[in-house]
């Protein structure tokens, strides 16, 4: 006899609008222990330094996960030009500052 899986049987994608500083998989954890899932997957992965929509499935909607993979994303995001700091990302300490801005050629 198989042993019964903790959770309840819920099906399904949630879209969730993960946070800055929040791993895919934290996210993925908390989504599925808020439904009291059973099992849950993400589509893709957003770095913890990214914040946007993470793709989470639920229960028999895992079985999907291939097909959701091969969608088209778009990227937003914001640049701040004239900053550098030592981690090359936002975290880092700012080492210098410039007020050089590029051309619109120069960066398309």
């Amino acid at each position: 006899m198989a042993r019964r899986k903790k959770g309840d049987l819920v099906n399904g994608w949630v879209c969730l609008d993960k946070p800055y500083e929040m791993g895919s998989t934290e996210a993925v954890t908390k989504v599925r222990r808020l439904f009291n899932a059973q099992k849950a997957g993400h589509a893709g992965t957003l770095d913890p330094l990214a914040s946007g929509i993470l793709p989470i499935a639920l229960g028999e909607a895992t079985k999907t996960v291939p097909f959701m993979m091969e969608a088209q994303k778009v990227y937003r995001f914001t640049i701040h030009w004239g900053i550098s700091t030592d981690s090359i990302d936002r975290e880092g300490e700012i080492i210098a500052r410039s007020d050089v801005r590029p051309s619109v050629e120069a960066v398309t």
